[in-house]
């Protein structure tokens, strides 16, 4: 008979995450692991096989809570436009806040690490930029029914070139370049809506 876990594994999995993110996959040691999962490598090993098992199952937490969060944030709004300007803008806030952690997107920070050289990491992380892209092309695709949105656009490039933007933003974003030069981006970004 298998016996029941002895920890709260999602809240282990998101502590996990946390390290993960602040730190990166290669300079998280398993003592980083396991004094902020408050658990012992046994059960580490028993509930996702290794270090890189957790890594993935806490990118697999991350893009999902991720994808929710964007798809949240852009229907909030009843008009497309103001739903990417508002998405775009509150971005770069976050990363400007005097406490904002500069960690980036985990994601993005995966795609950068370990997806040129890892298989698998490069097949999930481009997983999370084609479902970001789909979300992306909804919301357009709404606009375009609505009449707020010209009908002809290409709703999927458009999509593909906005999640292009917000990667890049994104990266940007992690060295806090000058305000001035990050919101002319975001506006000339934003000019694509209008096309």
């Amino acid at each position: 008979m298998v016996r029941p876990r002895e920890f709260d594994e999602e809240k282990a999995l998101h502590a996990a995450m946390q390290i993960f993110w602040e730190k990166g996959y290669e300079a998280t040691s398993l003592s980083d692991l396991t004094e902020k999962m408050g658990i012992q490598r046994p059960s580490i090993y028993s509930a996702f096989g290794d270090k890189k098992g957790l890594f993935e199952a806490a990118l697999r937490m991350y893009t999902k809570s991720h994808a929710a969060s964007v798809r949240a944030s852009l229907q909030k709004k009843a008009f497309v436009k103001e739903a990417f300007r508002t998405f775009f803008e509150n971005l770069v806030e976050e990363e400007y806040r005097e406490k904002s952690s500069n960690k980036g997107c985990f994601c993005i920070n995966t795609m950068v690490e370990l997806s040129p050289h890892d298989a698998k990491f490069e097949i999930l992380t481009r997983e999370h930029q084609m479902y970001l892209s789909v979300i992306f092309q909804e919301t357009l695709e709404r606009g375009m029914r609505s009449g707020e949105l010209d009908a002809g656009m290409d709703a999927k490039a458009l999509a593909q070139s906005l999640v292009i933007s917000l990667i890049g933003l994104t990266v940007m974003m992690k060295c806090r370049p000058d305000r001035n030069f990050v919101d002319q981006a975001v506006h000339t970004i934003l000019l694509l809506l209008e096309k």
